[in-house]
Parts: structure tokens; C-alpha cells; sequence
């Protein structure tokens, strides 16, 4: 979705700076790289003695668009995520998430601890009204584009109406962020017949076909879908509980590591082969662009009243760069207050 940057100048991003695994520096090089490609405000919540150096560093010191925000704390990644929101009331991430509840700030980024960010938007953010569960969102490459996997790991356990708001809330996301008009949406179980799959997802399955065929606007279900079906494009939405969810996403982030190094390795093996390489470079660095997570940035949790986006610990500048576009785009886009418009007509 191609916005000029006059589109988010009213939009404000509170960021949390020392949360994640690189440090705040890549953090702030990201923001002021954003202000400078996408527009919009940005409030960079840590450390004032780190921060302003930083500032200063690149550029941005005097930047009426760019500020921060002192928070003495930090919440790492071997905190309790529970624990850590409720105590840790003067760290960065926890700040962050009160600024944009006052609404100082639109919409909360954060690189930190995952069940922390969780934590803070749930509790601090807050559920939107009549939702039970929010869900993490994950752009998932196909072949044929990209397709959203939801729930990632937000609940272990759930029920079948979780399920059915984790699909019209990927739907909305697809639909948004990622430009398809009409999501095709697919639960995901052992088997393409209705009566295979577990308790959750054979209860699931009516609960789908019924709503889907009343609120077409946000989709056509298109029934079960299986493993194989996640990377072949056959569906738009995929839909399961986060315990399933979580390992169907790091397998994928194995298995597209351990191709590109068996692929490095066999091209590598022996001069023809290196000179192949020479020829098919631009289609290795388009394969690789293609399952990059940097590319998308961060992953949404949908179902707080405000964006969030949370973002992988290990995070490079660009990740985090693409992760604050995301979060421009759902304000722009009003994703938390069509999620609420769903939750009202059901």
C-alpha cells in the first residue's frame, strides 16, 4: 500500500528503545530513518543519558518530529512478562504503552521481550470491548504472495469463538496492510474434510462456514486447510490456536535458514557451480528478499484497543524501520476500530 508522507504526519508512534537484544542505537536509526521516508511522530521511550547522544548522532537532535521520553527501567528478556508489566512501572516498554493509553501516542512498537509486549497490551493498552483474546499476526511468504497466520503464540489454549475473531481480525489485516480485497480464510487442522481435526477445530468449522457465509465483506471461508497448504497460496488467512501457531512459524523460520545454506553450500561446491551462481544472483537475492521477516518488519497483536506491533528481539534497523511503517499504516487505516465494528454487529 504506497502512502506519500504527508499521509502519517498526523500520526505519533511511542517507541521502546531498550528493550531489545541490539540496543537502543539501532532503535533510534530506525526512527529517524522512518521520519525521513514515511513521515510521522515519533516518541522514543528509554534512557535520556543513551538517548540524547543518540540523537545527536544521527542528526535528529532538533527534529520537531522525533522526541523521547526518560524511563529509567528496562524489561529484559529473562523478565517474568506478567510480573515485569505490573512492577517495572518506570521501564521503558511500560511507558511506552501508558503514553500511547493517554493518548499521547497512536500506536506502541517495541523489540523486547514478547510476552512482555503481550502483557503491556493487554493490560495497559487493553482488549477492545467485547473481545476475549487478541491474537498475534505473521505475514507468512507463499507462492503466490503472502498469506497472514493467526493466532502465532498470544494463547496456548483456546476456543472456537477465539478462533473465529482470530480469522475476521487476520482478515481485516489482509485486507489493510497486505491488499488483498477478499481474503480467502482457512482453518488450519490434519485434514480437508469436516469432521478431521480435534475438538477445537471440528467446532470450529460450522462456526466459520455460518458467520463467513453471513459477513461476506470479510472474507470467504474456504474450509480446512493443512500444513502443506501454508506456503502454496491456496489461502489468505490461515487459522489456529498459538500453541500450533508458534511451531508452524518457527519451522518456517528454520526451514528457510537451513535452505539458503544448502543452497550456499552445493552452489559453492565447485567452480561451474560458483559460475551458475554468478548468472542466478538476482533471483537468490529476490528468493531471499522473499522470506527476509525484515521485510515485513513486526508482527501485530490484534484485538488491543491501539496498534501494537511487536517486533523480533534480534531486530535490525531495517525490521524495525518496515515494523513502524506497519504501525503508520494501521493507524492510517483505522484496523483497531474496524476490528471494533466487527465485534459490535456480532
Amino acid at each position: 500500500m504506497s502512502k506519500s508522507l504527508s499521509d502519517f504526519n498526523n500520526s505519533t508512534v511511542a517507541v521502546d528503545a531498550m528493550g531489545g537484544d541490539k540496543g537502543p542505537e539501532v532503535v533510534v536509526e530506525a526512527v529517524v530513518e522512518a521520519q525521513k521516508y514515511y513521515g510521522g511522530k515519533y516518541i522514543i521511550v528509554g534512557d535520556q543519558k543513551v538517548l540524547e547522544p543518540l540523537l545527536n548522532k544521527f542528526g535528529a537532535a532538533s527534529n520537531k518530529d522525533i522526541k523521547f521520553l526518560h524511563a529509567k527501567d528496562v524489561v529484559t528478556m529473562d523478565d517474568s512478562p506478567v510480573e515485569a508489566v505490573r512492577e517495572k512501572t518506570d521501564s521503558s516498554l511500560v511507558v511506552a504503552a501508558r503514553t500511547v493509553r493517554a493518548k499521547k501516542a497512536d500506536a506502541l512498537v517495541s523489540p523486547g521481550n514478547t510476552g512482555a509486549v503481550l502483557a503491556a497490551g493487554t493490560l495497559i493498552l487493553g482488549r477492545i470491548h467485547g473481545l476475549e483474546r487478541p491474537g498475534i499476526a505473521i505475514p507468512m511468504p507463499t507462492a503466490t504472495g503472502y498469506s497472514v497466520l493467526i493466532d502465532a503464540g498470544a494463547n496456548v489454549d483456546s476456543k472456537a469463538i477465539h478462533l473465529l475473531n482470530f480469522a475476521v481480525m487476520g482478515s481485516i489485516y489482509a485486507q489493510t496492510i497486505i491488499n488483498i480485497p477478499s481474503p480467502r480464510i482457512g482453518l488450519l487442522s490434519i485434514g480437508e474434510e469436516e469432521s478431521k481435526g480435534n475438538e477445537l477445530t471440528r467446532e470450529s468449522f460450522p462456526l466459520f462456514d455460518k458467520t463467513f457465509k453471513e459477513k461476506t465483506e470479510y472474507g470467504k471461508f474456504i474450509g480446512n486447510v493443512e500444513g502443506r497448504d501454508i506456503a502454496n497460496g491456496k489461502c489468505d488467512v490461515i487459522v489456529c490456536d498459538g500453541f500450533t501457531g508458534n511451531v508452524v512459524l518457527k519451522f518456517g523460520e528454520g526451514l528457510a535458514f537451513t535452505i539458503i545454506d544448502i543452497m550456499k553450500q552445493r552452489l559453492l561446491a565447485n567452480p561451474l557451480r560458483r559460475v551458475a551462481t554468478l548468472i542466478l544472483k538476482r533471483a537468490f537475492v529476490e528468493f531471499k528478499k522473499k522470506i527476509d521477516y525484515t521485510e515485513y518488519g513486526g508482527a501485530p497483536l490484534l484485538g488491543v484497543r491501539s496498534p501494537c506491533i511487536i517486533c523480533h528481539g534480534s531486530s535490525n534497523k531495517k525490521a524495525l524501520r518496515n515494523a513502524l511503517r506497519v504501525a503508520l499504516l494501521s493507524i492510517d487505516q483505522n484496523i483497531c476500530g474496524k476490528i471494533q465494528d466487527f465485534v459490535k454487529c456480532s
